[in-house]
């Protein structure tokens, strides 16, 4: 069995952190570079990450979030935002990126410029803001899949009040909202979840060759 096979099978959403244990710096680096690095539809990274290390902020979210524990006993909390306007100032920002990064003009990116516009703009705003949060979950997914990897443990959670987050955050201001959130760190002995067998589906109800 693969090694990445093994962290996904050893991985689950944790429930109870052990509160003595931190992440190092190397790992918060490492999991901050994985969200960096993942994918986006068209490259546009329509998201913000913002890693909460305050404690008193950290108590306020977790009265927003519904009072679960991981997000004040985890080592290190994460909430994952997309950006509420996707229109041209992002495709922009995006499009001066590329000629910057790969040393080019940005006058060449013109073709680019215009099949973005077109691309966003023909979702409509509500569409695109739905697309943009699809795309923070790709990088979810690949926060969770470096994590499991390096015997990190994470709890994805969804259960929280978005509008108090933006304001507890300063979200609201920079034009940006939350979506979904994480807990990093390491597995308590005492998790109740620990032993529980990881249930999915077999392999032929979820696959279908044609």
């Amino acid at each position: 069995m693969s090694d990445m096979l093994k962290a996904l099978k050893w991985r689950y959403a944790t429930k109870k952190f052990d509160t003595t244990k931190k992440l190092s710096e190397e790992q918060l680096a490492l999991l901050k570079e994985s969200l960096r690095l993942s994918p986006s539809s068209f490259g546009l990274q329509p998201w913000h990450f913002i890693v909460v290390e305050d404690v008193e902020l950290r108590k306020k979210l977790r009265t927003a979030g519904y009072d679960q524990p991981q997000i004040t006993d985890a080592s290190h909390f994460i909430v994952l935002a997309t950006e509420k306007n996707v229109d041209a100032s992002l495709v922009e920002k995006f499009v001066e990126n590329v000629a910057t990064t790969r040393n080019i003009p940005v006058e060449s990116l013109t073709g680019l410029r215009d099949m973005l516009n077109g691309a966003v703009g023909m979702k409509g705003e509500e569409g695109a803001r739905e697309w943009a949060a699809r795309q923070v979950y790709i990088a979810l997914g690949v926060l969770l899949a470096t994590a499991a990897s390096e015997g990190i443990d994470a709890a994805p959670m969804e259960g929280f009040d978005p509008e108090q987050f933006d304001v507890i955050l300063g979200l609201t201001e920079r034009g940006l909202t939350s979506r979904v959130m994480v807990a990093l760190g390491f597995r308590a002995s005492d998790d109740p979840a620990t032993d529980m067998a990881k249930v999915r589906y077999a392999e032929e109800q979820v696959f279908t060759t044609m």
